[in-house]
């Protein structure tokens, strides 16, 4: 029983799903650099309306929004660095399966899995309280007047 269960063991190492793991690092690349643009426009809808501001608690919100945005920015970037070199391992691991890396890469995709999904929440989060503060924004410094005035 013990040699079947290594034998199943050396099959996945060696066959893995690794071309699988690879489309969908390629996957996670796409959706981060979708996630990256996003947050480009965030940041330039939240200088938008920076300047108009009046209120000093408006100005305190909006000051701890960017500071969010900058942080999700540049965990954005990492997390698409990590990406890439993960893909890089997993396409060598296709072209040629090396047994002593195999776990490794197994765990370190599992733990990109988890970073990945923890992003996504944390940026959906940021994105929902972005639109969330720059309404009331709008509506308490009476911004939609001065817009219409135009």
């Amino acid at each position: 029983m013990e040699h079947i269960e290594k034998n199943k063991e050396l099959q996945f190492v060696k066959n893995g799903p690794w071309p699988e793991l690879y489309v969908l690092t390629e996957h996670w690349k796409s959706d981060l650099e979708f996630y990256a643009d996003d947050l480009r426009f965030l940041h330039h809808l939240v200088d938008k309306y920076f300047m108009w501001i009046t209120k000093p608690e408006n100005l305190d919100m909006v000051k701890e929004l960017k500071v969010g945005l900058f942080h999700l920015k540049n965990k954005c970037h990492d997390l698409l660095e990590k990406v890439q070199r993960h893909r890089i391992q997993l396409g060598e691991m296709v072209a040629d399966y090396n047994k002593s890396d195999a776990n490794l890469i197994r765990t370190e995709h599992e733990h990109l899995e988890e970073e990945v999904a923890k992003f996504v929440t944390l940026f959906r989060s940021n994105r929902k309280e972005v639109f969330a503060i720059t309404e009331f924004i709008i509506d308490s410094e009476k911004l939609v007047n001065l817009m219409d005035n135009r």
